[in-house]
């Protein structure tokens, strides 16, 4: 009596261990079928960079050169696209931040609304910007302290400060 119920007992963990394996290969598959039919959702696949309209007077080539490290993949129509950039859902987080960052500012688009340019250097010296999820893919966007200040004196020089700005639209209203 004992034997046929062991018997049964390592019968029953057997079956149940098939249907384990079977239940996880179905969601495995299940997961697989989603995620294919993601890729023909078609949000995050227009990797045309509009055309370069015109940028900013920079005060210099080295100001130029450390925006677009820092900031021009999300605030210009110069757009690097990284190979994980084609796979849905990562490629819809990246359009949605460079739909973002080219409405706040777009240095290719100068003269169309310059945005908060104004603001810039204060977001560079105050770290929102590059944010920090971004710099931990792209470490090429962290500047070093030295960079980072002559970065804000350029972004300045370039585009003026907040207070600037207030400034001058005071004097506009007069």
């Amino acid at each position: 009596m004992e034997e046929t119920e062991e018997t049964e007992e390592k019968q029953e963990k057997k079956h149940t261990k098939w249907v384990k394996s079977v239940m996880g290969l179905v969601a495995l598959g299940e997961a697989a079928v989603i995620f294919i039919g993601l890729q023909f959702i078609p949000y995050g696949r227009g990797y045309n960079n509009p055309p370069v309209k015109a940028e900013p007077k920079w005060d210099s080539p080295k100001t130029r050169e450390l925006f677009f490290r820092a900031c021009g993949t999300c605030h210009s129509n110069e757009v690097a696209w990284p190979w994980y950039g084609y796979i849905a859902p990562v490629s819809w987080f990246i359009q949605h931040d460079i739909d973002k960052g080219r409405a706040a500012l777009n240095v290719s688009e100068w003269g169309r609304a310059e945005g908060n340019s104004g603001d810039s250097a204060e977001t560079v010296q105050n770290g929102s910007m590059p944010p920090s999820t971004y710099g931990i893919l792209h470490p090429s966007v962290r500047l070093a302290t030295p960079e980072k200040q002559a970065f804000i004196q350029g972004l300045v020089a370039t585009f003026g400060s907040k207070d600037e700005s207030k400034h001058k639209d005071k004097q506009d209203d007069k």
